[in-house]
């Protein structure tokens, strides 16, 4: 900071600056380059502010070691540094001046005024004085009738007055040899001639010190260097503590400072930035900046200016560099996959005993009306949506990924097909009853695993086609996990499949979950005998609360930090709730019966439910034994014994029979 004194000022003018340089809290050095009377009135100003001892003068050789600058003021200017040229008494001049009067000096114009002021007198002739009416005597003498003291400039005004003469001395040689006097080439010349000469002039100075001048045109400089300080006494004076001859040379056990401070005070504009900081320069003032912490994914390229890490890099801990994101993944030990891991190993083992106790007992009554078949297929469906679970928490690289397309919706469509084929058959077979008691084309054993097979084929399809327009692959997030604090942030290592492509993928099969729902609808008010329809119905009901439970939490997270960590749990065990539902609703009963009551398992001799139909012309289809038909084909049986029949004659009941219904 830089503040100029206004000529003429005022006592405001030098409170407004000691409140500009208090501006600066850091900075307390303060140069100044000023006259006496505007020293003293800084330091009044100073003390007014009631700053004593606050700020660390610094003053030029105007100052020095005078005593009138800082009268009455002492004690704001303790510890102040000033510093003057050496500077040694010239012989010979005390006697010659002091010897000066009226009579021998005339040739000096100022001489009168000076000895004016000097008396504190006026002269008979032309004095300008009007402050005083003693009149001069023109015999007073210097240093008798007043005060005198050799001025410590004398030595360099006689060491220009001589590099001038030699300067000119020099020029002659050169412009007028042998010639006496000033030459015509001397007379013309410019004054950069002689400023040349001066330049190139050396010699030894009144003092006895080598007098030169570098290419500036300044002379070297020697100064001593003074600190006003306290002394023993309690009067503070100005001590020497240094030297400048060339380089300086200063005695720093000997400084005292201000209020008693023991190291030497720091004095800046403002302090040095952090590691990670940027200097912001204040405007006008090259050596004041704020400092501005490099915010966010920024990192301290130089003082002044930040810049922004690369898309997969952050700050390191000092901001100083980047450094590459941690890349993470789901591990097995996480608490977001335990959980799932726990379920699907507990439904893995339960399926594989519900299929070996299935093969066991194959040719019993209770596994062949479960409808052999297609029950190993939707046991296969099951098993498949517990498998995923550990697709989904392996490492992704490209054979993972491959594998997550194909299984994510084969497992629950696999599952939901057979059981949308199991509803349709029971439906199909009961609507057509109602109507007629011919048997409704396409619902034996070989018909509902091709129906089955077709409708998992759309499946396969679409993940082909998801195949060859997109393949696998692997990718780091570092969007979904890119948290405000940079140490948080994480690039995510995950499959290249969107949250879309996911529901896509699921898509289909809840489209079949949703169709088979309807059809569990449909049929549940057929008789108990065909019991295996209200087990399927509670089952297509629960699966659909819990995959509405699933759509919320899976999009709802989709801006979480946590995202790939919720979904894919919520994902699994969405799966493994799913295959649960359908594993204990549907085969745990019948498990519980064959292995703890097996004296259930046995075959029984007609199942049958009422069809109100005429049925007068139908004898003829009725003689076929039941023991001929296949599995699953419908037949009737008349009632002959007309006394046996509590209705008429005239009407007959008939009694259409699905041995072995039970799917």
């Amino acid at each position: 900071m830089s503040l100029k004194i206004p000529h003429n000022p005022k006592l405001e003018d030098y409170d407004k600056a000691i409140q500009q340089l208090l501006e600066t809290h850091y900075s307390r050095a303060v140069i100044i380059f000023a006259n006496e009377e505007d020293i003293r009135e800084v330091l009044n100003a100073t003390k007014r502010a009631n700053q004593v001892g606050n700020f660390l003068w610094i003053g030029s050789d105007s100052w020095g070691a005078k005593s009138s600058a800082i009268h009455q003021f002492e004690d704001v200017a303790v510890g102040a540094i000033t510093i003057l040229p050496k500077r040694s008494s010239i012989e010979g001049f005390d006697e010659y001046f002091t010897g000066l009067t009226l009579e021998n000096n005339r040739r000096n114009v100022w001489f009168a005024e000076f000895w004016e002021e000097n008396f504190d007198c006026r002269l008979l002739s032309s004095s300008k004085r009007e402050d005083t009416s003693r009149k001069c005597t023109g015999q007073e003498r210097i240093g008798i009738d007043s005060k005198y003291e050799q001025e410590g400039k004398v030595q360099f005004v006689i060491d220009a007055v001589y590099a001038m003469a030699h300067a000119l001395h020099n020029m002659h040689k050169d412009l007028c040899p042998d010639y006496p006097g000033v030459c015509p080439r001397m007379e013309s010349a410019e004054g950069k001639t002689l400023l040349k000469y001066i330049r190139n002039t050396s010699f030894n100075g009144s003092a006895g010190t080598s007098v030169l001048f570098n290419k500036n045109g300044d002379a070297p400089g020697r100064y001593d260097l003074f600190q006003f300080q306290m002394t023993n006494t309690s009067t503070p004076e100005y001590k020497v503590v240094g030297q400048w001859v060339e380089t300086l040379h200063l005695k720093l056990e000997e400084l005292q400072w201000p209020n008693g401070e023991q190291e030497v005070p720091i004095s800046v504009c403002s302090l040095p930035c952090k590691t990670g900081e940027r200097k912001k320069r204040v405007k006008g003032m090259p050596c004041c900046w704020h400092c501005e912490l490099c915010d966010g994914y920024q990192y301290q390229y130089d003082e002044t200016s930040c810049r922004l890490c690369a898309y997969d890099m952050r700050p390191n801990p000092n901001r100083t560099a980047c450094q590459h994101i941690p890349i993470v993944k789901l591990e097995w030990h996480s608490p977001w996959a335990i959980i799932p891991v726990f379920l699907a190993m507990l439904g893995i083992i339960a399926t594989i005993f519900v299929m070996a106790t299935f093969v066991r007992y194959n040719d019993t009554p209770i596994v062949r009306a479960s409808g052999r078949e297609l029950s190993y297929v939707l046991l296969t469906g099951i098993f498949l949506c517990y498998i995923i679970t550990f697709l989904m928490i392996a490492k992704p690289d490209v054979a993972v990924c491959a594998f997550r397309r194909i299984f994510l919706g084969l497992g629950m469509c696999i599952s939901y097909a057979a059981l949308l084929t199991k509803t349709n058959r029971i439906y199909r077979i009961f609507e057509q009853g109602k109507q007629t008691v011919t048997a409704p084309r396409f619902i034996s054993p070989t018909s509902q695993i091709a129906i089955t097979s077709s409708l998992i084929c759309v499946q396969l399809l679409g993940v082909l086609v998801w195949f060859a327009v997109d393949p696998p692959n692997t990718i780091v997030d570092y969007d979904e996990q890119k948290t405000i604090n940079p140490m948080l942030a994480r690039g995510v290592l995950k499959c290249d499949i969107t949250d879309l492509q996911i529901i896509c993928s699921l898509g289909y099969s809840i489209l079949l979950m949703v169709t088979c729902t309807i059809y569990a609808i449909k049929t549940r008010d057929v008789p108990e005998d065909f019991n295996e329809a209200k087990p399927i119905g509670f089952t297509m009901y629960t699966t659909c609360i819990v995959w509405l439970a699933f759509i919320p939490i899976f999009f709802g997270t989709a801006q979480s930090a946590e995202k790939m960590y919720i979904q894919t749990t919520t994902l699994t065990i969405s799966m493994n709730l799913s295959a649960s539902v359908a594993l204990g609703m549907l085969y745990m009963p019948k498990v519980y019966i064959i292995i703890f009551h097996p004296e259930m398992n046995v075959q029984k001799r007609k199942r049958s439910f009422k069809a109100v139909v005429t049925a007068a012309t139908m004898s003829s289809r009725l003689s076929q034994k039941p023991s001929e038909r296949p599995n699953g084909e419908a037949k009737t049986e008349l009632c002959e014994n007309p006394a046996a029949d509590p209705m008429s004659q005239a009407t007959k009941k008939t009694y259409v029979s699905y041995n072995n219904l039970r799917i």
